[in-house]
This record gives structure tokens, C-alpha cells and sequence, in this order.
């Protein structure tokens, strides 16, 4: 498993550094940095600040994702489903939340409301193309392989 040292910078010294709930946990636990309770009625988004800023290396990628007590048990997840931290962003950390469920959902201050995982990608070239390689699959999607 490779270790990488990521820079955090605090906006706010009672902003909580991201941590690891576990030995092998891939995403590190991401609190909100709030001065009272934040009420999330259904069918809202609310952008919930954690007073960080982080510098992701170059070819690497953060991607802010449910927690899935959170998600599965209150229905309050990130509204784009997972966000996309760019290596040249260096703004604040913030979780865009959406309630799915029927019933207000309250965020207190240092409530763990997110993960980020820091995550390697390949910038691709892409090419036109008449021809495409061929598979077993084809153009079939959307159940096509069965459930």
C-alpha cells in the first residue's frame, strides 16, 4: 500500500484533521467545521465547510464520498455523488449535501460527514477513430450482462 504525504492547511484552527476510522480504511473521515447544528431538509443540498485546504500531488486525484452510515441510515449524501478535487485546487474542502430522505437531518459541529480518497489517475489523449476493437460484450449496457 503506498503512503503519501498530502499537505493540509487548517482555515480554521478548530477545523479536525482528516483520519482514518480503521487500519485499511481508503478514505479518511472528513468533519464539518460549524458554529451550531445545520439542518438539511429533504430534498436539500447544503454545503457543509471543513475548514481545510489540501494540496493533492500532480497524477492524483481527491474524491469526496458517502460515509455509508450517513448515507444508508439517514439518507444524506454528496449531491454529485462524488466530488472531484483537482491537484491545482487549493480552496476549502467542502461537502455539498443532499437529503434523500423524508425527515430534516441535523449536522452538528465536528459531525464526520464525508471521506476522502486520494486516488491516482491517467490523463488520456483522445483519438477519432472509425474502428473500435471488438469484444464478447459489444455495444450492450444497462443490464445487458444480467443482474
Amino acid at each position: 500500500m503506498q503512503t503519501l504525504q498530502i499537505p493540509i492547511k487548517k482555515l480554521d484552527a478548530r477545523a479536525v484533521m482528516p483520519s482514518y476510522g480503521s487500519e485499511y480504511a481508503a478514505g479518511a473521515d472528513l468533519c464539518a467545521l460549524l458554529d451550531n447544528p445545520a439542518e438539511i431538509q429533504p430534498g436539500q443540498t447544503l454545503f457543509i465547510p471543513t475548514g481545510l485546504a489540501v494540496e493533492i500531488p500532480e497524477g492524483f486525484v481527491g474524491l469526496i464520498c458517502a460515509r455509508s452510515g450517513l448515507s444508508c441510515k439517514h439518507g444524506v449524501a454528496p449531491a454529485n455523488k462524488i466530488g472531484v478535487i483537482d491537484s491545482d485546487y487549493r480552496g476549502e474542502l467542502q461537502a455539498a449535501l443532499f437529503n434523500h430522505s423524508q425527515e430534516t437531518y441535523i449536522i452538528q459541529p465536528g459531525e464526520r460527514i464525508a471521506q476522502l480518497l486520494i486516488i491516482p489517475y491517467a490523463k488520456a489523449n483522445f483519438t477519432i477513430t472509425e474502428q473500435l476493437n471488438s469484444t464478447a460484450r459489444g455495444t450492450g449496457g444497462f443490464g445487458s450482462t444480467g443482474k
